[in-house]
């Protein structure tokens, strides 16, 4: 099990390699938080031990979004006592559509890996309790953490975690280091405008901790945000002119496969064919 490695002062980030996806935890004055809570029981339990290595702090939960690398292991790390916040449409996700997201999951994966296919089927979901619809604050004794909602961007109900005496951005999915943005049900006409209020957060010295890879900066960041514009505006000129979505996605940022969802998710908001 990878360890927590420590990125400001009691903020901790372990990056675990099973889809290089990140977990932050923060210490504050006899509590603590963790940011998103990996795939399976069997990660969670891995990743519940990390914890314990570095605090024995009654723990907060909060998911960046529903995504199952993000929150399957809530049950398993959150006590049963203890509260797991999420956006609102990433907790009513959670409630409503996770077993048949299950059912899915093991179907992609029951051939290729099936101890992961076996692991995500076998996870009893637990949605989160507390939900945020724009912003709300988490008290770790003298230490405040903001949950924000910025707007959609990768999905329907992310949310931005914000640790201010660390100058700490958690910024999940919103923000990915090891490959492209993922557009499967994001909103790439909308998600430039919700980074652009994640940057209005930061500092030049601000630690933004994306969703998947390494801690970044915010020039990164910046020019995560220039090519998501990029991609926007191709995608929006290319719906008036009547383009095909191939067309556009070959020449569009973060390469034609990711381009090619981003493209026919814009063009279904721009025609009213959204969900």
């Amino acid at each position: 099990m990878n360890a927590f490695v420590e990125v400001a002062r009691d903020v901790y980030v372990l990056r675990y390699p099973v889809f290089d996806v990140n977990a932050t935890l923060v210490v504050g004055d006899g509590a603590a938080l963790l940011v998103d809570t990996l795939s399976t029981d069997a990660q969670a339990r891995e990743l519940l031990g990390a914890i314990r290595r570095v605090t024995a702090h009654p723990l907060t939960v909060v998911n960046s979004h529903h995504h199952f690398d993000h929150c399957f292991g809530n049950g398993v790390v959150a006590a049963p006592d203890r509260p797991i916040w999420a956006h609102e449409e990433a907790a009513r996700l959670l409630r409503d559509e996770a077993a048949a997201v299950q059912r899915e999951l093991y179907t992609r994966w029951a051939s290729t890996d099936p101890e992961l296919a076996d692991g995500l089927a076998a996870v009893t979901v637990r949605p989160p309790d507390h939900t945020v619809h724009l912003e709300a604050t988490v008290q770790l004794g003298t230490r405040r953490v903001v949950l924000r909602h910025l707007g959609r961007g990768h999905s329907v109900g992310d949310l931005v975690i914000h640790v201010p005496d660390a100058d700490v951005l958690i910024a999940g999915d919103l923000v990915e280091e090891s490959g492209p943005p993922v557009f499967g049900d994001g909103y790439p006409l909308e998600w430039p405008e919700t980074l652009f209020a994640l940057l209005e957060l930061a500092s030049p010295t601000t630690v933004v901790v994306p969703g998947h890879g390494a801690v970044v900066d915010p020039d990164f960041v910046r020019a995560q945000h220039d090519e998501l514009t990029t991609l926007e505006w191709l995608i929006r000129d290319g719906h008036t002119d009547g383009a095909s979505v191939d067309e556009i996605a070959a020449s569009a940022p973060f390469g034609p496969d990711a381009a090619r969802v981003a493209v026919m998710r814009g063009y279904a908001e721009l025609s009213g064919r959204a969900t």
